[in-house]
């Protein structure tokens, strides 16, 4: 019976690997019953998901290609610094 109780850092370890492959039917096993006495892998499961599809569909960008007008914001800085 032990063998489908999981520590919470074996838990974490399945769900990051559950991101990138498959896992095996007994570790889907062990992660469901684990999940379902843990609120706080549950927790874990959504916010990995949520920063792994964050961080998947940023894109990087060319410094080259930003142009921001700072003059408007260095004369409101230094308007409230007068005042």
């Amino acid at each position: 019976m032990h063998l489908l109780f999981l520590s919470c850092l074996k838990a974490t370890e399945l769900i990051e690997k559950k991101m990138h492959f498959k896992l095996s039917f007994g570790e889907r096993l062990q992660l469901s019953v684990h999940k379902s006495m843990c609120d706080a892998c549950r927790n874990y499961e959504k916010q990995n998901y949520f920063i792994e599809k964050a961080v998947s569909n940023y894109k990087e960008v060319d410094p080259k290609k930003l142009t921001v007008d700072l003059d408007p914001l260095k004369k409101s800085i230094i308007e409230k610094v007068n005042k």
